[in-house]
């Protein structure tokens, strides 16, 4: 049988084509339900949530602390909000038209405008109440510190007495 090629970080690369292809997946649903128009101007049925943010959430372990990174290139800080309810961080905002209104001719639109809304589980032992956030070159990042009983640790394992030694004593 004949060997077929595997890079080593095949791993890597098949989730990369998956993220990818759930992008495009997206994209391509959010082009059927956009058509192009001749001005600037959102339409009623698209205003309510019209884009989606790409999201990165991950804990540092080294750190000790949740990380949680959405990209929103376009979006000023004033029309930014988060907010954390529970076990759930909210962020939420639009993206306003910025260009006048006056007939365009588009070639190609694949810039969401409009509200947005992302709804975020936090994971076990997250200090809610020392959240913050930060907004740099568009992306925003929000961190908190973990309490120490959501960390590892390790177990140190002992040695059982024999099953003998015991009934001799």
């Amino acid at each position: 049988m004949r060997t077929l090629y595997r890079p080593e970080n095949w791993q890597e690369n098949l989730l990369a084509e998956l993220f990818g292809f759930r992008r495009e997946f997206d994209d391509m649903f959010n082009r059927i339900g956009s058509p192009r128009r001749l001005t600037a101007e959102v339409p009623e049925w698209k205003k309510a949530f019209s884009m989606t943010p790409a999201v990165e959430t991950y804990v540092d372990k080294e750190a000790k602390k949740y990380i949680c990174r959405v990209t929103l290139p376009g979006v000023e800080l004033k029309d930014i909000e988060v907010q954390v309810h529970g076990e759930l961080l909210t962020v939420r905002g639009e993206r306003k038209i910025t260009r006048e209104t006056k007939e365009l001719q588009y070639f190609e639109e694949e810039i969401a405008y409009g509200k947005f809304e992302r709804v975020l589980p936090l994971p076990e032992g997250v200090v809610a109440e020392k959240l913050t956030a930060e907004f740099t070159n568009g992306v925003l990042e929000v961190t908190a510190p973990l309490a120490a009983v959501a960390l590892p640790r390790k177990v140190e394992i002992k040695p059982a007495v024999p099953f003998t030694k015991q009934i001799a004593a």
